[in-house]
């Protein structure tokens, strides 16, 4: 069996790859794991739990319960509430470590589970190797150290999170957001009530769609992953605007008043510029992947700004803003993590800083966003070759530095072998889209002769 634990916990179709019995025991392990290593040793453990929508999530939240309850942690379960929402509670209750049910962007069939440690930031691999490895051991035979009597624990429903996290949203917006009228795309998921409340309080006229979760339409035809909705509901409306979540909420896309789609790498620019004026963008840097768009790195730099760039997964962003002490990061698809109020990517908070960025200067959206132009991005995915030689290719190593140099600094070139398929991702951006699909056909001709 490969390794459960993917960039963003574990992740399958609910029922068939991520049964009840499979999440009762990894609640069981991750339990034993972090009382091992010393997260809640010595005192009662807490764990919050919440969940998106999906159907799925019912059972599967029961079984996690099941786990964490047999092991003798008490469970606080603030039900249907955005991933960013389930770690802020952990941290501010100081629970020992905190669950979240979803499989964010993902079609409803698929469901995930994902840990959180004391303070609601994500598991390093070390912890979730151990936890697994724990899990096998039991799958395989090992028995559990069970408690009893009043060694169990206790489970209570918390319906006060809701609250608590919208006025933490609302604390934390730098002004409000009177005249804007503003259309919402929560994707039928898990802030479906959380993300319309708090525009509302922040005293934006609101206009909904996707918030009429069945436990079946998550994700379906709607949210960050579908932006056609918001496009039309945006001109349609006349509103200055319209935000678009995940499943899970931890994405914020945006589209203009115009219909136009603005990624998480001019979101991450204009927040970037209203942060810095705050003097609340610490080092003069933000941190993105290898993956945002050329014309993102050429903005900031003209605005005298640093960017780090990490791997592809907010996991990889995360853990260079900690390191570091940075205070914005993300990715293009819209994971944007503001570290001084979130531990996560936050779609909610991430919107309500584009709103208050808009509603401040009486700029339009459209033009705030044009501090960096995307260049055209070319993305083709060549199958059935050896990715693990992209490294060590002569023959590919000289055919990337040939289209280097005909793009010059006006262009980029990106190879990145699958982490799970026989497959090389070639990427090229350039000034003129021709030249960009000119350049990477010919990337992609050169992968499959040289690692085919």
């Amino acid at each position: 069996m490969g390794r459960l634990f993917g960039t963003d916990g574990v992740r399958g179709v609910a029922n068939v790859d991520l049964t009840a019995e499979m999440a009762l025991g990894l609640s069981v392990a991750a339990a034993h794991v972090l009382a091992e290593a010393g997260t809640f040793a010595g005192h009662r453990a807490t764990a919050v739990v919440g969940r998106d929508p999906r159907a799925s999530g019912e059972f599967l939240e029961a079984a996690v319960v099941a786990g964490l309850a047999s092991s003798g942690v008490d469970v606080l379960l603030v039900g249907v509430l955005p991933t960013p929402a389930v770690a802020y509670l952990t941290g501010v209750l100081g629970a020992d470590l905190g669950v979240m049910l979803s499989a964010s962007h993902n079609a409803m069939p698929d469901n995930g589970l994902k840990f959180l440690a004391r303070g609601g930031h994500k598991l390093d691999d070390e912890l979730e190797d151990r936890i697994e490895k724990v899990y096998d051991e039991h799958r395989t035979g090992a028995p559990w150290d069970r408690p009893t009597g009043s060694g169990v624990g206790r489970v209570r429903h918390y319906s006060e999170g809701f609250d608590q996290y919208v006025a933490h949203l609302m604390g934390v917006l730098p002004n409000r957001l009177d005249g804007l009228k503003i259309v919402l795309d929560e994707a039928h998921g898990a802030a479906a009530r959380v993300s319309p409340e708090a525009f509302s309080r922040a005293g934006a006229e609101v206009i909904t769609i996707g918030t009429d979760p069945n436990g079946l339409n998550i994700n379906d035809g709607c949210g960050s992953t579908h932006l056609g909705l918001l496009k039309a509901a945006v001109v349609e409306h006349g509103a200055d605007f319209g935000i678009a979540h995940d499943g899970d909420a931890d994405r914020c896309l945006a589209v203009d008043h115009t219909g136009e789609e603005v990624d998480g790498d001019q979101i991450m620019a204009v927040i970037a510029l209203a942060m810095r004026e705050r003097s609340a963008l610490r080092s003069d840097t933000v941190v993105a992947t290898v993956m945002s768009n050329l014309g993102f790195k050429l903005a900031m730099e003209r605005e005298g700004l640093t960017l780090v760039q990490t791997a592809v997964g907010d996991r990889y962003v995360l853990e260079e803003m900690k390191e570091h002490g940075y205070a914005l990061g993300g990715e293009q698809s819209g994971h944007v993590i503001i570290l001084d109020h979130a531990t996560t990517g936050d779609g909610t908070l991430t919107g309500l800083m584009l709103a208050a960025r808009v509603a401040d200067t009486g700029r339009t959206l459209k033009d705030l966003a044009s501090v960096m132009t995307r260049l055209p991005q070319v993305l083709i995915n060549v199958p059935d070759v050896d990715r693990t030689r992209v490294g060590t290719s002569a023959d590919l190593a000289a055919a990337v530095a040939e289209a280097e140099r005909e793009l010059g600094s006006t262009g980029r070139v990106l190879l990145r072998p699958s982490g799970t398929e026989p497959l090389v991702r070639v990427m090229v951006e350039a000034a003129d889209i021709d030249q960009a699909r000119s350049v990477a056909g010919r990337l992609a001709d050169a992968v499959k002769s040289a690692l085919g």
